[in-house]
């Protein structure tokens, strides 16, 4: 016993039956899942490589059971015994000392129950788990998942195998409470319009609270106090409190990341009988009309605009620069708090802002939002609904007003909260939901119980925002990205990628050696997401890369360029989409991680953590201040008049002080000024639209050229534009972008 709190071990063993008892028990890692004890036992080779994940199949029909034994010598009568577990997967009952105690259908709310009355000074604790939640057992698709909360990315998606976790997955042990207790506190509070003050309560449940006195202290980052004391009337509490002036957080780019410490004692005969201490953050969260936005539609008949999604913090209109977040492990028991900081740095550096929690996907662990609390980054929370159709049974119903009731008070208490989503795609054709589907119009009830400051729309996307494109040039449209984009008008851009292979070695570790070159499907490439994951080939994306590069000779320059493409094509979107600021708000890119080492996909960061060369060319496209070219194609030919638009992007509050830009064309040979831009002084938050440049190029370019944007005392927003020529002979084309 540490803390109070009993570590226990674990077994765990398969059944036909959740009436039945295992045949056989092995250890187990908890948190974790059972098929990762299971494979790790029986040596099962690594589900990482090659097709070996599908030898897990037979692991979803199974009944699956936990057992701990723990002595207690001496059961202290002062204090009260509790079996906490902060996950466990999916549908469980759990038996103490022979009796069942406890049974919930759902992975994200927390089990917290007594169990002094069934303790004995020896006992043995199961957690029994039924099978995997299927719709349809005939097909094993991620319609499998349209009556369960669990992501629906386990049953298999385009950049996930079907691999569905069952198990405990986050901490679970079991507690010894003094008679007088803490369970838990939960954070309120009104921010006025002005933004000058605060009015605030704290939530308090416990155990024999009522009549007893209570300490309340708020510590400001500047160190002011707070105290509020009194006496609780029951045990469950409500404490008032006003702070004028508040220190706001705020997020990163915007002003400082603002927490105050919260700590409650509660007194007993004059001895503090308990404490609890939380963190907690003041900000005011909108989502407004797009500018422009309200002058839609200019035709008759006159009705509604396309919705707001002009994300505003702290009274400060945000441009959302981010990306979507998918689960770091196919395994998600096993994502550390390491784990999660490592990837959220990553995107602290990479200059954005935001992240989507995407709805196919876990709700995470406590840590992540405390990280992105602690590092200014924005969520964007979804609800676990996915590209389905979640119809409206009444046992389905009554699981997510359960899960999502709990995931609301567990997520409404962090700064970073931006704004709350039902899910992922589901007012599409393959989903078939509407604004009037009951689960949708259950989770908007919800979040304005229980989070009424705090936004709220039914899906991503809406009208007027946009899902895709995926590909750096779409072979049935003849279009690039440059094309596409520049075209586009959209209020938000909440999803859209260019696919890209993972490094050589990645490549490597996943896919036998004799299956390496060239690419087919049919083979570990197929299982690891290169071919007939989303349309064809299009995560590979090869004949792309040919079409740009000639024949590849071997996976290094498949990698090579194919890597090269997606960062040229995503700076040119996150650029384009900054560039059409105001009326545009959002760019986040389809997708910020993998979850287990793919062999193509849209990620920016392959599994576990470690960056394609897109991450790079990001990290310069999102800076708050930037030098950027609007160029409208990739592919030019010798002595064509090039064309472009120069911009200043700015989405800091700083102001920009008058100053000139240069653009110079950059060959293998010279590099040479072309045109020099004067602008004048802006105000912060705000672009400054340039001139149009023109210009023959050479007729001496090899393959490639670069397009470069200095400005004169401020080297940190120059930017540069690779580019390629139009050449008849693809063999040479074989030089690579340096």
């Amino acid at each position: 016993m540490r803390n109070n709190k009993f570590e226990l071990n674990w077994e765990v063993g398969f059944c036909d039956s959740i009436n039945n008892i295992p045949e056989e028990w092995i250890k187990a890692d908890v948190p974790g899942a059972v098929q990762l004890d299971w494979a790790k036992a029986k040596n099962y080779p690594d589900y990482k490589i090659a097709d070996n994940y599908k030898r897990l199949y037979w692991t979803e029909d199974k009944c699956w059971v936990y057992r701990s034994s723990f002595a207690i010598d001496n059961i202290d009568t002062s204090k009260k015994y509790f079996f906490i577990s902060k996950g466990i997967d999916y549908e469980f009952e759990i038996h103490l000392n022979g009796k069942k105690i406890f049974y919930q259908e759902g992975m994200y709310r927390k089990v917290d129950i007594e169990i002094t009355g069934f303790l004995k000074t020896d006992n043995e604790i199961l957690v029994k788990i039924y099978p995997v939640p299927k719709v349809n057992s005939e097909v094993a698709d991620r319609f499998q998942a349209a009556q369960s909360t669990k992501p629906a990315a386990s049953y298999s998606w385009d950049w996930h195998p079907r691999l569905i976790p069952l198990g405990i997955w986050d901490d679970t042990f079991i507690e010894a409470r003094n008679s007088v207790c803490l369970s838990d506190l939960v954070s309120e509070y009104i921010l006025s319009d002005d933004l000058k003050k605060v009015e605030g309560s704290i939530k308090v449940t416990g155990n024999s609270l009522k009549n007893k006195t209570y300490e309340l202290k708020i510590i400001s980052p500047s160190d002011k106090e707070y105290i509020v004391a009194g006496s609780f009337n029951d045990n469950t509490f409500i404490i008032n409190y006003e702070i004028n002036n508040p220190e706001l957080w705020n997020p990163i780019g915007y002003g400082r990341q603002n927490l105050y410490e919260c700590e409650l004692k509660v007194y007993y005969n004059g001895d503090i009988a308990d404490r609890k201490s939380k963190r907690i953050g003041f900000r005011k969260t909108k989502l407004v009309m797009n500018e422009g936005t309200w002058d839609e539609p200019k035709t008759f008949p006159k009705t509604r605009s396309v919705p707001p999604i002009q994300l505003e913090v702290n009274n400060n209109k945000v441009f959302c620069k981010g990306s979507n977040w998918v689960m770091p492990e196919i395994f998600y028991g096993t994502i550390t708090n390491e784990r999660y900081k490592v990837l959220i740095d990553l995107a602290v550096d990479a200059n954005f802002n935001i992240i989507r929690l995407w709805g196919g996907a876990i709700i995470n662990k406590d840590f992540f939002y405390d990280y992105c609390d602690e590092k200014g980054i924005l969520v964007w929370q979804e609800f676990p609904l996915a590209c389905m159709d979640y119809y409206d049974s009444a046992k389905y119903l009554s699981v997510l007003e359960s899960e999502a009731s709990f995931i609301i008070e567990k997520i409404k208490q962090h700064p970073s909260l931006a704004f709350w989503c039902g899910g992922n795609e589901l007012f599409n054709n393959w989903s078939g939901m509407t604004d009037q589907s009951k689960a949708l119009r259950l989770l908007n009830k919800l979040c304005y119980e229980q989070d009424q400051n705090t936004p709220f729309i039914s899906t991503s996307p809406l009208m007027g925002m946009g899902h895709g494109h995926y590909v750096f040039f779409d072979h049935e449209k003849n279009e690039t990205v440059f094309d596409i984009y520049t075209k586009a008008k959209l209020t938000a851009n909440t999803e859209f990628g260019i696919a890209a292979p993972s490094s050589v070695d990645t490549l490597q570790s996943i896919i036998p050696e004799d299956e390496l070159w060239p690419p087919k499907s049919g083979t570990a490439w197929e299982d690891h997401h290169a071919f007939n994951s989303w349309v064809g080939d299009t995560w590979l994306s090869q004949n792309t890369i040919e079409k740009y590069y000639g024949k590849l000779n071997n996976i290094n320059e498949l990698a090579d360029y194919g890597q090269t493409l997606q960062a040229i094509g995503l700076q040119f979107i996150f650029e384009e989409l900054r560039r059409q600021r105001p009326y545009c708000s959002m760019a986040l890119n389809w997708c910020f991680n993998d979850c287990w080492p793919s062999a193509a996909n849209t990620s920016i960061i392959e599994y576990p953590c470690k960056p394609k060369q897109a991450y790079y060319s990001l990290k310069k496209a999102c800076r708050p201040i930037l030098a950027s070219v609007r160029a409208r194609k990739f592919v030019w030919k010798p002595d064509e008049l090039f064309e472009c638009d120069l911009f200043l992007l700015n989405d800091s509050l700083l102001d920009i002080k008058a100053g000139e830009m240069n653009i110079f064309i950059k060959t293998s040979e010279s590099k040479n000024k072309v045109f020099e831009w004067k602008y004048a002084d802006s105000e912060g938050n705000k672009n400054i639209l340039g001139p149009t440049v023109r210009f023959n190029l050479p007729n001496n370019i090899n393959t490639q050229f670069e397009l470069i944007a200095e400005v004169e005392n401020h080297p940190e927003y120059n930017s540069t534009y690779k580019f390629r020529l139009e050449q008849t002979n693809k063999e040479n084309q074989k030089t690579l972008n340096q």
